[in-house]
C-alpha cells in the first residue's frame, strides 16, 4: 500500500489540529537545538581525541657537554 499526496495532507492536518501550530514550531526548535548541541559535542570530542592520540611534546632536555678530563702528567 502506497501513501499518496492526499493521505500525507490528511495526516499533516490531523497532526496540526492535535498539536497546534505553536507546539509544532516549539518541537522543531527543540529538535534543531538538540542537533546543534550534538554537533558541538562531537566537535569538542574530536578535538580532545586528537590530543589524546598524539604524545605530548616535551621540551628536549638540555644536553650537557662532557667536561674534558683533567690529565696530569705524573
Amino acid at each position: 500500500m502506497q501513501v499518496g499526496v492526499w493521505q500525507l495532507l490528511i495526516i499533516a492536518l490531523v497532526i496540526l489540529v492535535l498539536f497546534g501550530k505553536g507546539r509544532i514550531s516549539e518541537m522543531m526548535g527543540d529538535f534543531g537545538r538538540g542537533i546543534n548541541s550534538f554537533k558541538q559535542g562531537m566537535n569538542e570530542g574530536e578535538k580532545g581525541e586528537t590530543h589524546k592520540l598524539q604524545p605530548p611534546q616535551a621540551d628536549p632536555a638540555p644536553t650537557a657537554e662532557p667536561k674534558p678530563a683533567d690529565k696530569t702528567e705524573s
